[in-house]
């Protein structure tokens, strides 16, 4: 099973603002459901509640330490193992933040679908660190900014070595 790390990112590491994205770019949103769409995607509590919902078209599973969590259309797991033991059957799970969950999984992570959004912005939440030195692009596709995105931007496909 890869493990595959979903992520848009400025180009100073920030990933949110306020419990949500410090940039509107409606491609990306297309994009993110394009490559998550029938696979299982993880989240931490956070970000399920910034949400609000289950997505469609996708097992949605919330990786949180309360037990008492409940959240409609989705599954609750404890421990980031508990997704081998759940998703054993499927090539790809989509982990899909937020910042603690990137932290914990990256190691593990062996695709990572990156969004890079080209500019500096204020935000609250960042991307651990990583070294890049220990991925190959094996894809990239750039935009320009237009009416409907706010920054540049490209979607990069990084595989680890």
């Amino acid at each position: 099973m890869n493990v595959s790390i979903v992520v848009a990112m400025s180009s100073n590491a920030v990933i949110g603002k306020s419990g949500g994205l410090p940039w509107h770019l409606s491609a990306d949103l297309k994009h993110f459901k394009s490559i998550t769409m029938g696979k299982p995607i993880i989240m931490g509590r956070k970000t399920h509640d910034s949400i609000g919902k289950s997505l469609p078209g996708r097992e949605n599973i919330v990786l949180t330490r309360d037990y008492q969590y409940r959240a409609e259309g989705c599954s609750i797991i404890h421990k980031f193992n508990d997704v081998y033991k759940r998703c054993s059957e499927v090539d790809e799970v989509m982990i899909v933040g937020g910042s603690q969950l990137y932290d914990q999984v990256l190691p593990l992570a062996n695709i990572l679908y990156l969004t890079e959004v080209h500019g500096d912005v204020e935000g609250d939440t960042r991307f651990p660190e990583f070294d890049r030195e220990q991925w190959r692009e094996v894809q990239r596709q750039d935009f320009k900014a237009n009416e409907k995105n706010d920054f540049d931007y490209s979607f990069v496909v990084f595989k680890r070595l």
